[in-house]
């Protein structure tokens, strides 16, 4: 199967978008804050397979559920429109623990904290995995992975650079860049949900 440069783009933006790893830059220093000392390696790859896992098992879930991938992707593009208007507005309308409670004290914390709440859900949260599957009613399986894993590249960097970009961008520059992304993530998702809505009813 050959890759499409035009696909990957497309959905190395939107994953980008939806993961908004620099836009999330101040909750990963809380998460560091917390924790003492974080592993941007083990939070990066343990990110890579939940995502991979849902690419790749993610129709064989719906399938069994009796679910199909438009049908998703109509959801999906819902999802999408709201974490959008997160972005853009300012608001908060998804509640997600990222306080982790119960986790156990001690040397071992950071540890833990680079997988919950820091790989899951924070980099592939409830958002990154739908977008994922809702993808697949457009884009070859082959050109998510490309486009995961360049993203994951993004990542890894921002985590290691983490104080670096915040002074250099700023914090009015990190809410500018994440109105942007949310513009581009609304839009995306008004076309998906355009593109997929017609396969949900039989064609007269």
């Amino acid at each position: 199967m050959e890759l499409d440069i035009a696909q990957i783009g497309k959905a190395f933006l939107v994953l980008f978008a939806v993961i908004d790893i620099v836009g999330g830059i101040p909750l990963i220093l809380q998460v560091r804050q917390k924790a003492g000392k974080i592993y941007p390696a083990r939070a990066t790859l343990v990110s890579l397979a939940i995502m991979v896992t849902f690419l790749f098992l993610g129709e064989t879930i719906l399938k069994f559920l009796g679910l199909d991938v438009n049908s998703f992707a109509v959801a999906g593009s819902l999802v999408l429109f709201f974490i959008a208007l997160e972005m853009i507005l300012g608001v908060k309308l998804f509640k997600e623990d990222t306080s982790a409670p119960g986790l156990p004290t001690g040397a071992d914390d950071h540890k833990v904290y680079s997988i919950v709440p820091l790989a899951f859900p924070v980099i592939a949260g409830a958002g990154t995995i739908t977008t994922i599957l809702s993808l697949r009613a457009e884009i070859d399986r082959a050109n998510i992975l490309v486009a995961i894993l360049l993203n994951m590249v993004v990542v890894v960097v921002v985590l290691l650079l983490t104080n670096r970009i915040e002074r250099l961008l700023g914090r009015v520059g990190l809410i500018v860049l994440r109105k942007a992304f949310g513009i581009i993530l609304l839009a995306i998702s008004v076309k998906l949900f355009a593109g997929n809505i017609t396969y949900l009813f039989p064609h007269g």
